[in-house]
């Protein structure tokens, strides 16, 4: 990279965020290389591998809750939770009641 690179003709207004990832990359397992797709601990800032087995952060044995995960610039909800696939079904289920009522009604 040249003097005229963008991230260099910006001084020193960027430099929280390469603080931040400087300290990132000395995180455990990202010094380590990590992997592909992984995510990080919410407590420890660990990373840990997305096809782990177990619902323990392997860093500091904190349990992983919930469906969401922090991964290295955002945070990402990859799956429904249960309480709202039960409520699209009952939803779906209504919907089709009243589509048929109102068919056999027609009828």
């Amino acid at each position: 990279m040249g003097p005229d690179h963008w991230s260099r003709s910006r001084g020193d207004k960027n430099r929280e965020s390469v603080e931040y990832y400087r300290d990132r990359s000395h995180a455990p397992g990202v010094r380590e290389g990590g992997g592909p797709r992984n995510h990080y601990c919410m407590a420890c800032d660990g990373v840990i591998p997305t096809d782990q087995s177990g619902d323990s952060c392997p860093h500091c044995g904190k349990k992983i809750e919930g469906e969401t995960r922090r991964y290295f610039n955002w945070v990402e909800i990859d799956q429904t939770p249960p309480s709202d696939r039960k409520l699209q079904l009952a939803l779906l289920g209504i919907f089709m009641a009243v589509v048929g009522l109102i068919w056999f009604l027609l009828s």
